[in-house]
């Protein structure tokens, strides 16, 4: 029988996952935001037809390249009306951290799964490699949150900055938002955010390790 080497199982798993996350969990990622903000009084998103979980509304084809070749990317930002909201920049803090918290649902998921399965599973043959495919997905949904949560246009974290930002600081970032999203690209391809954001990343899943560390020995 013919086997494949161990590095290209693994590098196959790796892109396979990152298609999983542009398919699935970028729209769980916006319908979250659109979700949240429709429940908060603004209803653009569904107007506009985001407030769905078909990826094909949600993808943005730069953002997409960039998670399935460096681990980090984005979708089409969600649309929102602050002015809807009864209190505007609650309201946008609230549906901005949406996003990144579905990510970070969704992964502690998976630390659950992979606790269990390290528990009663032995990790050879096919469990290993579904035991590192759900790695593997923690990672990129922890890689997600943490790094949409940087402070830019247009990620999250810029949104979550304007709640404690004035009017004047967010309208000169309104005005810049093409640079900033330029400077986003620039600092991907260069790699300079990689070492900051998977030093983040790893903490966040040590410390979602940690806070599961009762499941194997439940079930040991």
């Amino acid at each position: 029988m013919f086997a494949f080497p161990e590095l290209n199982i693994e590098l196959f798993l790796t892109y396979f996952v990152r298609l999983m996350i542009i398919f699935l969990i970028l729209p769980v990622h916006e319908f979250a935001h659109a979700w949240t903000a429709n429940k908060l009084g603004d209803h653009t998103s569904k107007y506009m037809g985001r407030l769905t979980l078909s990826p094909f509304a949600h993808i943005d084809l730069i953002g997409a390249i960039f998670l399935f070749a460096f681990g980090f990317g984005w979708a089409k930002p969600v649309p929102v009306n602050p002015s809807h909201f009864k209190k505007p920049r609650l309201g946008m803090l609230l549906t901005a951290i949406a996003g990144p918290a579905s990510n970070i649902i969704v992964a502690f998921v998976g630390v659950c799964a992979l606790q269990i399965i390290e528990s009663v599973a032995v990790l050879e043959g096919v469990m290993l490699y579904v035991a590192l495919m759900l790695s593997f997905f923690v990672e990129i949904n922890i890689g997600l949150a943490v790094f949409n949560m940087i402070p830019i246009p247009p990620l999250d974290g810029s949104k979550v900055l304007s709640y404690f930002t004035s009017y004047k600081v967010d309208k000169w970032i309104f005005e810049n938002q093409r640079t900033f999203y330029i400077i986003v690209i620039v600092l991907m391809a260069t790699g300079i955010l990689s070492t900051p954001l998977n030093i983040l990343s790893t903490l966040v899943k040590y410390g979602m390790f940690f806070a599961t560390s009762w499941i194997p020995m439940l079930l040991g």
